[in-house]
């Protein structure tokens, strides 16, 4: 069987490019091409340890040296907690590509007849292997962000009203501005039914959406609990559609966003 030594650098190169390209994205961090190409370079390189006569252990070793080699040379050090952040990151996208192109791998090159499963010759190759593999990682990251985007603005509100407490569960919406023209006080948007209010605290505040208009239905309430924050000059609204994002009770306004970063 003959090995192209060139051919095998260069996919464990591209390889470990979308690796660090990835890492780079999810941890929100700007690095510089010739960085990722550098750290991708030495990543490349530790393809030539498995010609040398070395035991299973020893070789494991040298990948996690070379690893944290490329981490430096791409992202450099910065403090220990953040390396260790930028290292795990670096495995668990590898665990997630690898995994993923095995998969496919098993599903192209295995057949089966009743439940016996047998090799048909098929197998994904270097080429296919380049197109799939940034999709896989594309698709990953999307994924991971989006759900970072979400579970980072999610918090527990405590709203206090009629000498009872109901405990929902918020999402911190930076493009809910709504006030009501009144006294400009900030709404928090609930589910209805999650709260009873009674409709002589009713109190009508206009809004507008993209195409669409309308009223929403606020009231007091005496105050409401967000994180380690308090209000009690915030109405709740309360809408007649149910949220689009899961176990979401309600949206929180988005000057709550300062408070908590200040």
């Amino acid at each position: 069987m003959k090995i192209y030594l060139d051919l095998v650098f260069f996919l464990n190169f591209a390889f470990d490019f979308i690796l660090l390209f990835a890492v780079g994205i999810l941890l929100k961090q700007k690095v510089p091409w010739y960085r990722v190409l550098l750290g991708s370079a030495l990543g490349a390189v530790s393809i030539f340890f498995l010609f040398l006569d070395l035991t299973s252990f020893t070789l494991f070793l040298l990948k996690m040296i070379v690893s944290i080699f490329m981490v430096l040379a791409t992202f450099s050090y910065k403090n220990m907690r953040i390396f260790l952040k930028q290292i795990s990151y670096l495995y668990l996208v590898s665990i997630i590509l690898g995994g993923g192109l095995y998969f496919i791998n098993i599903q192209l090159s295995y057949q089966n007849s009743g439940i016996v499963f047998f090799h048909n010759g098929l197998s994904i190759n270097f080429i296919m292997i380049l197109v799939i593999a940034p999709i896989i990682i594309w698709w990953y990251v999307k994924e991971q962000m989006h759900y970072k985007n979400i579970y980072t603005n999610i918090y527990t509100v405590k709203i206090s009203y009629r000498k009872k407490n109901y405990i929902l569960k918020g999402y911190l919406d930076t493009g809910n501005h709504l006030r009501d023209p009144y006294k400009k006080r900030s709404v928090l948007l609930i589910e209805k039914g999650k709260i009873p209010i009674e409709e002589e605290n009713i109190i009508y505040v206009p809004y507008a959406a993209l195409n669409h208009q309308g009223i929403v239905k606020c009231s007091k309430v005496d105050k409401i609990e967000i994180g380690n924050h308090t209000y009690k000059n915030m109405l709740i609204g309360i809408m007649k559609d149910t949220f689009k994002i899961e176990d979401i009770d309600c949206i929180i306004p988005s000057h709550v966003k300062e408070d908590m970063n200040g």
